[in-house]
């Protein structure tokens, strides 16, 4: 089954029908004297609302959230953030808390610590394709230590955070980095967020125009105002000259789309509803998880491999609201296709749209998945083509879906190599970030960040393989062959102590699940070989993409977890909720007889995700209710490895390294010696 055809009928929010009150856009208010507010209504009063840059059409009477009238009183962006950095104190007001998301931080505190609170800053930069220049990842690696708690951390949009960083120090950090090729512009707040491209360094053409693409995109919808520059680099703008094409569409006001007369030309004063997400990426490639996206750009090219144009997906998104069944993550669905050349006329044409028409009262409901359930699709690509000028042509069939992790050694094409490696939930700390740092350096070489928490070292002459490896698996970053396959696919957002949405762990609990995921695999009679996507959350919101896993742990309680299941391996099916509120010590007692009953009910090749489907969850459930071990299975795994507590120490030390037991590294390297022997490769 095509891949288009697949996609039109797995989005679990394709065919809901929200009834979303209509709404119309913001009026523009204009410019307003620097670091002076405007005079703003109380928050719960009513205003009309009508659209910011076409003819005034009649308005429905509804209520703005907070937001809206932050960013409306803010002459873009500035204030009253640029007072407040000023101040003494350790911590920003409600409003600077808002807009400094655009500018690419979050305020925090550290939740373990009682008492008086510890205010800090999360800095998130923004890079396209996950590229990073290798000036940028040394001041990167060089801030966490000096301002940060000395560790980096790979998103699942393809930048890095960068955690702990006292307000004091933020002008510091932020002109840093943007004076070596960096940015945080955008990463957060209501506007395009970090557009996402398959991370591989590949020379083929069609890679090379995906990111060329990705990026244009990228600079395309950026902040114009000037207002970052302002606050972090006194008003010097450091920038590179801009594509022709990006100037010419961005300027381009035929069909209404612009604010001709304010310093952001798309965004206006208002910006976007919520935050916006894109990933554009080539046939196949799937390891940029294109249908969680608002927009999913493919790339469509002829039989010699030469781009012709793009496949457009719209509505993706993850987040979600426990207990309120109006919200809902959803997969994007087939917009249409556009000609090459089209490609950012009919972007900024979408965004308009959701710009114009998206929820502005209710955050909870202002995503572009919501609209478009509410409109349905048919509806949806009749506003946008309107912006668009044009109609879109049929979307083109592609082939089915792959998910690419590019771990381990490759070839780009161009007689250079590139090394994939897996970092546990994006953590680079310890001896490891010394080691890349130390590898990164002497080699002269660019990196760049998988969505997948991942880290790809590229550009390598091939005389540097084995020197790198070596130095490399000193400090654990293994080799794919290496690595427990559950930790090669598995996901989990920062979560406690840091984020003030989190409801209980992901990023520092996940290894102990993966290690009892594992240990219940074995106890079951499943092989070493065989995985599972899991995908861990401490909250609804979905940041690690939990409801696209084989196996969500979605935070619903203080070590309690909603469980979700049928997601497949090359995330084209959302998951659904399981099981509510399932304790953290209670895991096995759902998982052994899942696994149990998927070892020996599945048909062949089956996953588990598409097992969990197939079986439903009614029959899911009675399997868990009525479980009481499996069968025969009591002593089979129960074998003595260790004869001496000296070997059991050593082996442990180095399992330790990869978040494994002892007992799991053991079997490892048994079975590769085994493997290897019958192979004929043994030594």
């Amino acid at each position: 089954m095509a891949a288009s055809a697949t996609a039109a009928g797995i989005g679990a929010g394709a065919d809901r029908r929200v009834q979303i009150r209509g709404f119309r856009g913001l009026r523009s208010r204009g410019l307003i004297p620097f670091g002076r507010p405007l005079p703003a209504p109380p928050f719960g009063s009513s205003s009309v609302i009508r659209a910011v840059s076409t003819p005034t059409k009649s308005g429905t009477a509804v209520k703005r959230s907070k937001v809206e009238l932050f960013k409306e009183q803010s002459n873009f962006l500035r204030f009253p953030l640029n007072e407040e950095l000023l101040s003494e104190a350790p911590n920003i007001n409600e409003a600077a808390t808002q807009l400094i998301k655009f500018h690419g931080s979050y305020q925090q505190t550290n939740r373990d610590e009682r008492g008086v609170k510890s205010y800090q800053f999360m800095l998130r930069t923004k890079n396209p394709c996950g590229k990073v220049p290798n000036k940028l990842y040394l001041v990167m690696d060089d801030l966490a230590d000096e301002f940060g708690i000395g560790t980096l951390r790979l998103t699942t949009r393809q930048t890095f955070q960068l955690h702990g960083i006292p307000k004091k120090d933020l002008k510091t950090v932020m002109s840093t980095i943007i004076k070596n090729m960096g940015s945080t512009l955008g990463a957060c707040g209501d506007l395009n967020r970090n557009v996402l491209a398959p991370a591989a360094p590949f020379t083929k053409k069609e890679y090379v125009f995906a990111q060329e693409t990705a990026e244009n995109i990228a600079t395309l919808l950026t902040p114009q105002s000037g207002a970052y520059y302002d606050l972090w680099v006194d008003g010097e703008k450091v920038m590179s000259a801009e594509p022709p094409e990006v100037v010419k569409a961005r300027n381009d006001n035929s069909h209404g789309t612009n604010f001709p007369d304010l310093p952001e030309p798309i965004y206006g004063t208002q910006f976007l509803p919520r935050k916006f997400k894109i990933a554009v990426t080539v046939p196949k490639d799937n390891s940029v998880d294109i249908l969680t996206n608002d927009i999913g750009v493919v790339l469509v090219s002829d039989y010699d491999g030469e781009p012709q144009g793009f496949n457009i997906y719209v509505g993706g998104g993850m987040g979600r609201t426990h207990r309120v069944e109006t919200t809902f993550p959803r997969l994007a669905e087939p917009l249409g296709y556009v000609p090459k050349e089209d490609i950012l006329f009919a972007i900024k044409a979408i965004v308009v749209t959701q710009r114009e028409n998206g929820r502005r009262d209710d955050r909870k409901y202002s995503r572009m998945k919501y609209l478009i359930s509410a409109w349905g699709i048919e509806k949806f690509r009749s506003v946008v083509e309107q912006y668009y000028g044009k109609k879109f042509e049929p979307f083109r069939e592609l082939p089915e879906w792959e998910f690419k992790s590019y771990l381990g050694w490759h070839e780009q094409g161009d007689n250079a190599m590139f090394c994939g490696l897996n970092v546990d939930n994006g953590r680079i700390g310890g001896k490891m970030k010394k080691t890349l740092r130390e590898v990164i350096e002497r080699y002269n070489l660019n990196v760049r960040i998988t969505p997948n928490q991942n880290l790809i070292l590229c550009d390598i002459r091939r005389s540097l393989r084995r020197p790198i490896t070596i130095a490399l698996a000193q400090a654990g970053l293994l080799l794919p062959r290496y690595v427990d396959r559950l930790n090669l696919t598995a996901m989990a957002c920062p979560a406690l102590p840091l984020c003030p949405l989190a409801i209980t762990e992901a990023e520092r609990g996940i290894p102990d699940i993966l290690k009892r995921v594992r240990s219940v695999f074995d106890k079951v009679g499943l092989k070493y070989n065989e995985s599972v996507v899991i995908r861990v959350t401490g909250c609804p919101n979905g940041c690690a993409r939990p409801y696209m896993a084989e196996l969500g742990l979605v935070g619903d309680g203080p070590n309690s977890y909603q469980i979700w299941l049928g997601g497949t391996p090359n995330q084209t099916r959302l998951a659904k909720s399981f099981m509510d509120k399932v304790k953290i010590q209670d895991l096995e007692k759902v998982l052994e007889p899942l696994f149990y009953n998927w070892r020996i009910k599945r048909e062949r090749h089956e996953s588990f995700g598409d097992f969990t489907t197939r079986m439903g969850f009614d029959k899911l459930h009675e399997l868990v209710e009525k479980w009481e071990g499996p069968e025969g299975l009591s002593s089979r795994f129960n074998l003595k490895l260790f004869v001496d507590r000296q070997t059991y120490e050593a082996v442990a030390n180095l399992a330790k390294l990869q978040n494994k037991t002892a007992h799991q590294l053991a079997m490892e390297v048994i079975r590769n010696y085994v493997a290897a022997q019958q192979n004929g490769k043994g030594k």
